[in-house]
């Protein structure tokens, strides 16, 4: 009987902590094209990040611009600079992440 009560405590901290993981998870795709950069942010269940911060860093950490997604989770910028590009999605609450253009992604979408 102590070994079913601690299987069923061990299962119920793995799930929870799934579970937490899951629910802060926040997904953002990047691509650059005609010397712009098109950022694309959205939760797993497909709802589009609405007033998301957008933070955009070179290669040296330093900040470039910022700015928000729109009510589809859309957030465009001009090529700031041809280098590698880390773009952060805050959405909020923890949801947190970010994607990297590498400086050739970039120099190809000039």
């Amino acid at each position: 009987m102590k070994y079913v009560n601690c299987l069923f405590a061990v299962l119920f901290v793995v799930l929870s902590f799934s579970a937490t993981a899951v629910a802060h998870k926040v997904n953002l795709f990047a691509y650059a094209e005609g010397g712009t950069i098109f950022t694309e942010s959205y939760f797993p269940d497909g709802r589009a990040v609405e007033g998301g911060k957008v933070l955009v860093y070179d290669s040296k950490d330093t900040l470039l611009l910022e700015g928000v997604t729109d009510t589809e989770g859309l957030f465009n910028f001009d090529i700031p600079k041809g280098d590698d590009l880390k773009i952060v999605i805050d959405a909020g609450m923890g949801h947190k992440n970010s994607f990297t253009l590498k400086k050739a992604e970039v120099e190809a979408g000039k």
